[in-house]
């Protein structure tokens, strides 16, 4: 990402440090990252302490500080997903990518997390790629489904 479109979204914001949470969230949705240089052309731009953003892209989930795939997969692990097989589904995502939770693979096509709900328990277990709900997973449904993202 340039400087140039960085300072877009920083001029979007009428470059006021309040917007800071606002500014990040927009480089990465374009980004899928937030990279060192950007935080450090935010940091400029709005005056505020590059520890300061640092801190707070590696408190808030939200954010990244490494690149990420193209189609983010989260896994819920949470206990109605799990009585019915999570771990099941988890195996063969890990399986089929090579990538365990927490990680990208090489191509930058899929990241992988668990999470511990993602609030349709009665759908378990459930993936989500790309915030698209598949539910009622079973290993060969979960291989087909990420055919459709390849």
């Amino acid at each position: 990402m340039d400087n140039a479109r960085i300072d877009q979204i920083i001029d979007k914001h009428q470059g006021e440090a309040s917007s800071l949470i606002q500014v990040l969230l927009e480089i990465q949705s374009e980004n899928r990252w937030l990279p060192k240089e950007a935080l450090a052309r935010v940091s400029e731009k709005l005056q505020v302490p590059l520890t300061r953003i640092q801190h707070i892209a590696t408190f808030y989930k939200a954010f990244s500080l490494v690149p990420k795939g193209r189609h983010e997969i989260h896994i819920c692990m949470g206990t109605a997903c799990h009585v019915r097989g999570a771990q099941r589904v988890l195996d063969t995502v890990q399986d089929l990518t090579g990538i365990k939770p927490g990680e990208t693979d090489l191509d930058l096509k899929f990241s992988l997390e668990t999470v511990n709900c993602l609030g349709c328990c009665a759908l378990g277990p459930v993936m989500e790629i790309d915030g698209k709900t598949h539910g009622k997973m079973s290993p060969a449904e979960t291989a087909d489904a990420l055919k459709k993202y390849e």
